[in-house]
């Protein structure tokens, strides 16, 4: 109950026996997904407020941001019984970016804003004390989901507006403060509406990358290795010493790897935007995403949930690229939750009354010291780890994990003479023009299969279908599983990778050479590896 005897001008009498009711819209985000949210907003005779429809207890407190913003603003909250119902009632409503909807509803119903026209609009936006309005989250997923509504507009902070511009017919009006909207409803303002040119600006962005292979000096057959990587969407580890120059080579994947699509890009702006990650007054996000979490993260923080479920790393780096940097110092159950999101494509996080589903389609990209001291195979320092602590230390990595990573890949330490060279080695667009050829002929390969885009996503029955090899490749590939050690688990992804080397090569067949060139970067298979 909210009592303020002094300020006659902002009461209304209590006995008032007539009583007004009015709808607003807001969204609520599901996933990456938005629901419309009808704020009914009833005043009558009585006192006290009354919040209903599943709030949290943001939502419950932005009564106390609404009355002091809205007479921060020079109007007058209705000193009588207001009673909001947030629809469908059996949705739980969370955050504060429902605060403008309210108070809109609010003025609306004690005859202070011109409500003829608010089913019209989606309003959304969290209210300071002033009456300014703050950022919200998910503003791209509401603006798609009130264009598919037919909703004429949406009334949103203007440091969000961009982001929600980019949806076509749909009219964006980015505000500063609640007398704006409140002006606006009232025609007595114009407000100015946010345009943007969605394709021009996606393509004035694709190529704006910091970073180029070319930085990289020598480390030649790892830049074979991460192109191959990149041609087939296949996740990769790399094992070396520490200086080797692994995080260098981890950072400048993204600028080989194929420009995002359109489509991809709304995708992943979608997944930004509902985590509040987008940068203020962006719009789409153009480069694929470089993810590259600290060891000490959390599962929960990794693959998304938490008790307001919200997207995890592995989501944030959906179309791009999910670097893991020392891996054997996660923690165990942090990487185990990785290998069902790794296969399926996506994340499912459950809940009692609910469930959400995140895209995670993601490359990762590993990095590790071969043993605790980082010199195991170095060829010139010597390694000062006992017996059986290299072993040991790979054991950190289950089993089930290092099967779902098709290349494995000793990085070694460049000589004095390849550091000192002034000569560019070859540049990223170079790269990136072979590995997007390879990808054309595996969306050819690939039409006729929902879902797979890739050589690395193929499934058993396919791999029997496009990745016949010769009688030569058949002997080669029995000797190498007998005689190198490689285990069982080893034998698809030998597969999966020569299919890919053959289509860097505009190949149809799978020759004996792609396949041993496949079979040379399964490391950490052969038994004999760590000793």
């Amino acid at each position: 109950m909210y009592e303020d005897e002094e300020e006659s001008i902002d009461t209304f009498e209590s006995d008032d026996p007539r009583s007004s009711l009015v709808k607003t819209f807001g969204s609520a985000v599901n996933g990456i997904d938005a629901l419309t949210i009808t704020a009914e907003v009833s005043v009558g005779q009585g006192m006290h407020y009354f919040l209903v429809g599943l709030p949290d207890n943001a939502v419950k407190e932005s009564l106390h941001r609404i009355e002091a913003a809205i007479k921060y603003s020079g109007y007058r909250m209705p000193r009588r019984k207001i009673v909001i119902n947030l629809a469908p009632a059996d949705i739980r409503k969370e955050g504060s970016a429902y605060d403008l909807t309210m108070a809109v509803g609010i003025l609306a119903a004690s005859d202070q804003v011109d409500a003829s026209r608010l089913h019209r609009f989606i309003i959304m936006g969290e209210l300071s004390l002033d009456g300014s309005l703050q950022p919200i989250k998910g503003a791209l997923p509401i603006s798609i989901q009130a264009r598919k509504e037919e909703f004429e507009g949406f009334i949103l902070p203007k440091q969000n507006a961009r982001e929600a511009g980019i949806v076509s017919n749909l009219k964006v009006y980015g505000v500063e403060s609640i007398s704006e909207v409140i002006r606006f409803l009232n025609g007595d303002l114009q407000l100015e509406q946010t345009i943007v040119d969605t394709r021009k600006e996606f393509s004035e962005q694709q190529n704006h990358l910091d970073v180029d292979f070319s930085d990289v000096k020598g480390q030649e057959n790892i830049k074979r290795a991460l192109e191959i990587a990149a041609a087939g969407g296949h996740n990769v580890i790399l094992i070396g010493p520490p200086g080797a120059g692994k995080t260098m080579l981890a950072k400048r994947l993204p600028t080989i790897l194929p420009p995002l699509s359109l489509h991809e890009a709304l995708e992943t702006t979608k997944i930004h935007s509902v985590a509040g990650k987008l940068p203020v007054e962006a719009s789409l996000v153009s480069v694929r995403p470089f993810r590259s979490p600290h060891h000490t993260i959390s599962d929960v923080a990794l693959v998304g949930g938490g008790m307001n479920p919200q997207p995890g790393e592995i989501s944030l780096a959906h179309n791009g690229v999910l670097f893991l940097d020392e891996l054997p110092e996660f923690k165990r159950t942090v990487l185990e939750v990785l290998r069902q999101p790794m296969e399926e494509r996506r994340v499912t996080i459950s809940r009692a009354k609910f469930s959400v589903d995140y895209p995670a389609s993601f490359m990762l990209i590993a990095s590790m010291n071969p043993c605790p001291c980082g010199y195991y195979n170095h060829p010139e320092k010597e390694c000062v780890c006992g017996s059986g602590v290299v072993q040991k230390y790979l054991n950190r990595i289950s089993g089930p994990l290092l099967d779902r990573i098709d290349l494995h890949v000793e990085v070694t330490p460049v000589p004095f003479r390849e550091l000192s060279n002034i000569k560019l080695s070859e540049k990223s667009d170079t790269v990136r023009e072979r590995v997007v050829k390879a990808r054309i002929f595996q969306e050819q390969r690939f039409a006729e299969h929902k879902d797979v885009h890739s050589n690395s996503q193929m499934s058993t029955k396919m791999m029997r279908q496009y990745c016949l090899l010769p009688a030569a490749g058949d002997q080669l590939i029995k000797t190498a599983m007998e005689k190198l050690g490689l285990s069982a688990r080893a034998y698809d992804r030998i597969l999966k990778v020569s299919r890919t080397i053959a289509d860097l090569e505009a190949s149809e067949d799978i020759k004996v050479e792609h396949l041993a060139e496949a079979i040379q970067y399964r490391s950490l298979d052969k038994e004999n590896w760590a000793g």
